[in-house]
């Protein structure tokens, strides 16, 4: 996700552009300090209860402050957000997801907002055990850290409520209007199918590019054009909330699972910390198998990025 607009966004951490901004269950504050564990916790519904054994896996220090350190680069909706702006309480998929491995685990998770170049350094310098901050995987990173991969995803195609002229895969876009924000990953895609368009004969895409997301959501608000290029996340998110989900929609093009191009996000996390990598890995992959995951990515209208497997170091590049 976050990594040279592998999925529209640069490593500087300029943030992704939503419609809505809306404050959800499931909040906590960043920068916790140690203190005691609730036995259970809530989290998008679901009851997350305490796996002794899987805390017994930790890291002797982990175990004994009660608290993983987490960097997170705020806003990047909607992975990571604050509830209020100029407040610090945190929300987003990454924040609800580790609460749900801290609480599985038996330890707090506690997230401190890191401009997000910063953020593999400040691991490497032990300033901080992990960070959850939809990361992409990628093996340059994999030399510094390792990664639980917890969800993919690349390239979506929202469309409005209905989806009047039946979009179902890039296909459909020759010969159309299609938005798209300029300078990102998704316009090179645009620009490269233009080859399958004309094997097909379908004719080019007609490409209309936008300074901002939030510019191109105007033009297909306004039927400018048939459908808008973005990432698989973002379109999610804001088909969820734009409206209060009347908007817009997402296309589900099956051969596409996760969107085009689509590459693993990861948390990272210290190669200091072995015990704690292998006990994240768990901690997910239970909560992959008891659904409390799905609950938490369809909190955030991107099921379709969920991962059925927790992963390790799985980088596609």
């Amino acid at each position: 996700m976050k990594y040279a607009h592998v999925s529209g966004r640069a490593v500087t951490a300029a943030a992704m552009t939503t419609t809505v901004l809306l404050a959800l269950s499931g909040c906590g504050e960043g920068g916790h300090s140690a203190g005691k564990v609730p036995a259970l916790l809530e989290v998008a519904g679901v009851t997350v209860k305490k796996d002794a054994k899987l805390h017994e896996t930790l890291p002797d220090a982990v175990k004994k402050s009660g608290t993983v350190r987490v960097a997170t680069d705020v806003p990047y909706a909607p992975f990571e957000m604050f509830v209020t702006e100029g407040e610090k309480e945190l929300t987003g998929l990454d924040y609800d997801l580790g609460q749900a491995i801290g609480a599985r685990l038996g330890v707090k998770f506690a997230f401190t907002p890191q401009k997000f170049d910063g953020i593999v350094p400040a691991i490497q310098a032990g300033k901080f055990d992990v960070a959850m901050s939809a990361m992409t995987d990628n093996k340059e990173r994999q030399a510094v850290v390792d990664f639980v991969d917890y969800s993919v995803s690349g390239t979506g195609i929202m469309v409005v409520k209905g989806n009047p002229k039946k979009i179902t895969t890039l296909d459909d876009l020759c010969g159309k209007k299609v938005a798209v924000q300029a300078a990102t990953n998704q316009f090179d895609l645009l620009k490269t199918h233009q080859k399958e368009c004309e094997k097909a004969g379908g004719g080019e895409i007609d490409i209309q590019t936008f300074p901002k997301d939030s510019d191109a959501q105007l033009a297909l608000r306004a039927n400018k054009v048939i459908a808008q290029v973005l990432t698989e996340p973002a379109a999610g998110w804001t088909a969820k909330t734009a409206d209060g989900g009347a908007a817009f929609e997402v296309v589900d093009d099956p051969a596409a699972s996760g969107g085009y191009n689509a590459s693993p996000n990861g948390i990272a996390v210290s190669k200091k910390l072995p015990e704690l990598t292998g006990a994240i890995q768990k901690a997910l992959q239970s909560l992959i198998d008891d659904g409390t995951a799905t609950k938490i990515f369809e909190k955030y209208g991107v099921a379709s990025i969920a991962v059925k497997e927790a992963t390790r170091n799985a980088a596609v590049d």
